[in-house]
C-alpha cells in the first residue's frame, strides 16, 4: 500500500511512477535505556546513539531504512541499502547521491554490485551549489550543480 501511495503520489508531482535515483544518507538519534544493545558512542557527536540509514527518492518518500549502532560507518551500509531500494520500488534505480561518508572503493563497489553508481556531492564553498565529486571514490575535480 506504501509503494501505491507513493507512486501516486509521485505522479501527481509530475515525476514518473518509480524513481531513477535515490539519495543515501544517515543521521544519529538518541538511544533510549531500553534500547541500550543497539546504540553505541558516535565519536563525532560524543555521546551514545543509535544511526538510522535510508534511502529515499528525490521527494523525500523512504524507500529503505536500517538501524545500526551510531559507530558504524556510512560506507558499510550502502549494499543493504542499495539491495533494499528495488523492493521497495520494483525496479533498479541507477544513480546514487551520497554524501562525503560514503567515499572510498568499498561502497561503489558495493552499490555497484546491485547496477548503481555513487555520486558523491558537498556543498561548493558558495554554499549556494552542491559539486559532484568523482564517483565512488569521492576524489579528483569538483563540478557544481544547481542555481548558483
Amino acid at each position: 500500500m506504501a509503494g501505491k501511495l507513493r507512486q501516486l503520489l509521485r505522479l501527481a508531482a509530475e515525476r514518473t511512477d518509480v524513481p531513477s535515483a535515490v539519495n543515501l544518507d544517515s543521521c544519529s538519534v538518541q538511544s533510549t535505556p531500553e534500547r541500550c544493545g543497539r546504540a553505541d558512542y558516535d565519536g563525532h557527536k560524543k555521546r551514545k546513539d543509535a544511526k538510522v540509514h535510508r534511502a529515499v527518492d528525490s521527494l523525500g518518500h523512504l524507500l529503505a531504512l536500517k538501524v545500526t549502532a551510531a559507530n558504524e560507518p556510512d560506507r558499510a551500509q550502502v549494499e543493504d541499502l542499495t539491495q533494499a531500494v528495488p523492493h521497495a520500488t520494483g525496479k533498479c534505480v541507477r544513480l546514487a547521491n551520497v554524501d562525503q561518508g560514503y567515499t572510498g572503493e568499498v561502497p561503489g563497489v558495493a552499490a555497484g554490485q546491485h547496477g548503481v553508481k555513487l555520486e558523491i556531492l558537498k556543498v561548493c564553498p558558495s554554499q549556494l551549489e552542491m559539486c559532484v565529486a568523482a564517483p565512488a571514490l569521492g576524489a579528483g575535480t569538483l563540478s557544481c550543480v544547481g542555481d548558483g
